[in-house]
C-alpha cells in the first residue's frame, strides 16, 4: 500500500519551515504543501478563539489540496486549538505531545523547562501532558515573546548580541530552577538553538518539536501504509498570505537551500472562513 498525496503543513508564519526541513530529513520522497500565515503573525499574542479561527482556516486550505496528512507546525495552536483536528478527514499530528514525550524520556533531574508563546504557555498543555506522564517533576515555564519577531526579523545568530541577551533574559528564570532539559516549544524556536545552547550550557538537552514530530510522522505513515511510492526526492509547495518577497529570503535560509520563487504562492486565507467558527 501507498499514497502519494502530499503532506500538509502550517504554522503562523516562517517557524513551520523546522518541521518541514526534519520531515525532508525523515522523509525525502514526500510531497509537502506548506502554508505560512505571515499575514498574520504571531499567533502567540491572539485570543483564544481568534488562534481556533485561524487554525480552521489553515487546515481547511490545505484540504483543498488533497493532502493525506495534517500537522499544526505551530505550538500555539498545538497548546490552545489542537481540537480543530478532531474532525479532519484525514490524520492530523500536533507538535506538543510529541515534545512532552521526549522531554519526559530525557530528563534526568524531573526538572523540565518550557519556551513558548504567552498563548502555548498561559495554555498549561505542555505542564499538564507532562505531569500525567511524570507526575513528580517540576515543571518551569516562561513566554519568550520576543523569539518570534526576532526570528521573523532574520536575527538568531548566536554571535549577535541582541539575540544573546534576549535568550538570557528568557532563560534565567529556567535555568535558576535547575532545569536539566528544556522544550522549544515554538516552531519558531530551534533557529534560535545555537543561541539558546549556548546560554544553557551542556548539562541542558534541549527538545527540538520539529524534529520530534517529523519522527511521529514518518511512523504514522510506515505503520498505515500510507508512504509515497518513489524513488525521486519529493517536492514542496510554499503559500503565504502576506508577499512572497521576504518569505522567499529567511526560508532559503531556514531549509537550507535554494527556493524557487514560482514555487511561493500568495493566498487570500481569508475566503476558508466559511464554516470556521465551530
Amino acid at each position: 500500500m501507498s499514497d502519494n498525496r502530499a503532506i500538509g503543513v502550517f504554522d503562523s508564519g516562517l517557524g513551520g519551515l523546522t518541521v518541514v526541513r526534519e520531515l525532508v530529513k525523515q522523509l525525502p520522497f514526500e510531497d509537502i504543501v506548506y502554508f505560512g500565515d505571515t499575514g498574520r503573525v504571531p499567533y502567540g499574542t491572539r485570543s483564544r478563539d481568534t488562534i481556533r479561527k485561524y487554525a480552521l482556516q489553515d487546515e481547511k486550505f490545505l484540504l483543498s489540496h488533497n493532502v493525506k496528512l495534517v500537522v499544526a507546525a505551530c505550538g500555539t495552536v498545538s497548546s490552545v486549538a489542537a481540537d480543530t483536528g478532531d474532525n479532519l478527514p484525514v490524520p492530523f499530528i500536533e507538535v506538543v505531545s510529541n515534545s512532552v514525550r521526549a522531554a519526559v524520556k530525557a530528563t534526568k533531574n524531573k526538572r523540565i523547562g518550557i519556551l513558548g508563546t504567552a498563548a502555548t504557555v498561559n495554555s498549561g498543555e505542555h505542564k499538564r501532558q507532562i505531569l500525567k506522564l511524570l507526575p513528580d517533576a517540576l515543571v518551569s515555564q516562561n513566554a519568550a515573546s520576543l523569539f518570534v519577531p526576532l526570528v521573523e526579523e532574520g536575527w538568531y545568530k548566536a554571535d549577535d548580541t541582541v539575540v544573546l541577551n534576549t535568550v538570557e533574559r528568557y532563560l534565567k528564570p529556567l535555568l535558576d530552577e535547575g532545569v536539566d532539559t528544556l522544550i522549544l516549544g515554538c516552531t519558531h524556536f530551534p533557529v534560535l538553538e545555537e543561541a539558546i545552547a549556548k546560554v544553557a550550557g551542556s548539562g541542558v538537552t534541549l527538545i527540538n518539536m520539529g524534529e520530534e514530530t517529523a519522527i511521529s510522522v514518518k511512523n504514522y505513515l510506515s505503520q498505515n501504509g500510507a508512504l509515497c511510492e518513489g524513488s525521486e526526492k519529493g517536492k514542496i509547495d510554499f503559500y503565504v498570505s502576506d508577499k512572497a518577497d521576504s518569505f522567499r529570503k529567511t526560508a532559503s535560509v531556514l531549509l537550507g537551500e535554494e527556493i524557487d520563487d514560482k514555487k511561493v504562492k500568495q493566498v487570500n486565507i481569508g475566503k476558508y472562513d466559511e464554516g470556521c467558527n465551530n
